[in-house]
């Protein structure tokens, strides 16, 4: 199958789940899909067209939390990045982790980080942060506040 036949394979499959489409360059694409649909489309690529799971990204945009599921195809040299955007207030999506194993601690990492319910995780413990973390309290979203007065903890600025 070549780039093509790939990419008209996956935007046929899912084409009531795709909400955008862009590609990027011979060697980029972006897909926004459904939530709802994530399972059925990684597992797609995954295991029928054997793309290699890279990892996953979680961000707060103020208006929506978003995560990227980043593939390789590797004998196209082909990345897809499939993007879904859950609701800020209450972000839940199903865990990808019953189709990819791998994927199992960068979605504890997002969970803890950005507060992500991972619907169907077989372990959703804390991963990176200290034991005495407040529960809910999440460092990566926009709208944290520090929790410790006497904390001093290096933002990067």
């Amino acid at each position: 199958m070549n780039r093509e036949e790939l990419l008209n394979s996956i935007k046929t499959k899912f084409k009531g789940s795709i909400k955008e489409y862009f590609d990027k360059s011979e060697k980029r694409v972006y897909i926004e899909v459904d939530p709802k649909d994530i399972k059925e489309v990684v597992k797609y690529l995954f295991v029928d067209l054997e793309a290699r799971f890279n990892t996953a990204s979680g961000m707060d945009t103020r208006f929506h939390i978003e995560i990227l599921y980043h593939f390789t195809i590797e004998r196209l040299n082909l990345l897809i990045s499939i993007r879904v955007k859950l609701n800020r207030d209450k972000p839940k999506i199903d865990s990808i982790t019953p189709v990819i194993k791998g994927a199992e601690w960068i979605e504890r990492e997002m969970h803890e980080l950005i507060g992500i319910d991972f619907i169907g995780h077989p372990n959703l413990e804390r991963l990176l942060l200290a034991e005495d973390w407040p529960e809910g309290v999440c460092p990566l979203r926009k709208d944290y506040k520090e929790w410790d007065k006497d904390a001093i903890r290096d933002r990067g600025i």
